[in-house]
């Protein structure tokens, strides 16, 4: 919607990775322990590959991701057998509904650090599945290129559905190039074709996406919620934050 910001725009615009470098390496080196699990070879373990993926281009360094291959594995001990996945949901200041997935060896220290930080900034954590029907599981593969033409990603997506490939949902294009939705189960098929069809494919994940979006139009509130997002954002034991979250551009921009 021209104008408007969706919390995946807003996230990618406040470009915080690097101010919050040390949380970044911890949090990936959790996703690659508990991937490694599975297997230790990224060529037949299609989950650590994208750990792997998502750790370089967060500039994680090899040795990092060398260490949680091998303890994630049963190399370097038990300690990738730690950590479990869990899903948590909450609303945030102006109803906005926040959905987190962690990565945690005391389910009970991260359900505390999480109402604490929903409490601080106004906001609620709730139970399992309290706004968890808001959102969609998706596949979002990312290709990134200024000259990445829609026409050209269209005609594209149609020949790979006409030829019996995996199904585009749709398409987002941006400033620095495009994400291209498609269902859950499709990730590894949905990147690997559109990386063989020439396209300049960068990263890929499975994603959580609103179908319901909250617009926030009050200044205050708006960044109160940012607020109570990056402080999420910040604990360790937390993967990914997702908001239903959207605002006039001109809105976020004078918030800064």
């Amino acid at each position: 919607m021209a104008g408007h910001s969706r919390w995946a725009q807003i996230k990618r615009t406040k470009a915080v990775v690097d101010a919050k470098r040390g949380a970044v390496f911890t949090r990936l080196g959790r996703e690659i322990m508990v991937a490694a699990r599975a297997g230790a070879d990224p060529a037949g373990n299609f989950q650590l590959r994208t750990a792997i993926e998502k750790a370089k281009a967060a500039r994680v360094p090899n040795a990092n991701i060398e260490r949680a291959i091998a303890k994630g594995s049963g190399q370097g001990g038990a300690e990738g057998n730690q950590f479990e996945e869990v899903r948590y949901e909450g609303y945030g200041p102006g109803g906005v509904a926040v959905l987190i997935e962690a990565l945690t060896d005391n389910r009970n220290r991260t359900a505390a650090e999480l109402r604490l930080a929903f409490s601080k900034h106004g906001g609620n954590l709730g139970e399992t599945g309290c706004v968890g029907y808001l959102f969609d599981h998706r596949s979002v593969v990312r290709l990134e290129g200024s000259g990445l033409q829609e026409d050209r990603l269209l005609e594209e997506l149609v020949a790979l559905e006409e030829a019996g490939g995996p199904e585009a949902l749709g398409y987002e294009l941006d400033p620095e190039g495009a994400e291209v939705i498609g269902p859950f189960a499709q990730l590894e098929a949905l990147q690997d074709q559109l990386r063989r069809r020439g396209l300049p494919v960068t990263t890929w994940e499975h994603r959580w996406i609103a179908h319901t979006p909250c617009r926030l139009e009050d200044g205050p509130t708006l960044a109160q919620c940012l607020k109570l997002l990056d402080a999420l954002e910040e604990l360790d034991d937390v993967r990914s934050v997702t908001a239903n979250l959207e605002a006039d551009d001109a809105l976020m921009e004078s918030i800064g």
